[in-house]
């Protein structure tokens, strides 16, 4: 099978099984892409071209994006692959892609500096679970220690910084788009 071929397959199988997943029949699918259920039927079955004019509308309906509905299904995007910064004492691996439709990012990060001395803030909200250590969370003029097991959740107008205390500290976090800018760019605290 060729490339395309195969990618269209893929195409397929993700609509349909985004419809099924979500509990809808065709004609559900159908209403909510303003597309009749016999097109659905034969684009799904694979008896009907694909056209653009019907991906956005059926992304749309299924809560996806066009990019995610006909991204790549090779391997090279299955591994995450650390990201490193020395300098700021973080590693970063980015567990969700960009441009998902909820506009949030997860991050998986190892932070062994302590907490940056310059509290800083931005738009938006933070949220972090510790999986190990314990990290030093400065919000203002509170400090706050947040152990292996616990998470922390916060308005990052509120002043802030965080770092690890006593050693290595694993975090899984969720950051929205400010969020993303401030803690993994390279100017972030």
């Amino acid at each position: 099978m060729t490339q395309d071929g195969e990618l269209d397959t893929l195409v397929r199988q993700r609509i349909r099984s985004l419809r099924v997943a979500r509990g809808w029949s065709l004609d559900e699918l159908a209403a909510r892409s303003y597309l009749s259920p016999s097109t659905l039927s034969r684009i799904e079955t694979g008896h009907r071209r694909i056209a653009l004019d019907q991906l956005a509308p059926i992304a749309r309906a299924l809560g996806t994006t066009l990019d995610q509905l006909v991204e790549s299904g090779r391997d090279e995007d299955v591994v995450i692959r650390p990201h490193r910064d020395d300098e700021r004492g973080i590693t970063t691996w980015l567990l969700s892609r960009e441009g998902n439709p909820a506009g949030m990012r997860v991050a998986k990060m190892l932070l062994t500096r302590p907490a940056h001395p310059a509290l800083r803030v931005h738009p938006g909200r933070d949220w972090f679970t510790v999986l190990s250590g314990t990290v030093v969370l400065r919000l203002a003029e509170r400090t706050v220690l947040v152990r292996a097991g616990e998470a922390a959740e916060f308005s990052t107008m509120v002043p802030h910084a965080f770092g690890a205390a006593g050693g290595p500290a694993e975090i899984l976090c969720i950051l929205d788009h400010d969020g993303e800018r401030t803690h993994l760019g390279p100017a972030g605290d």
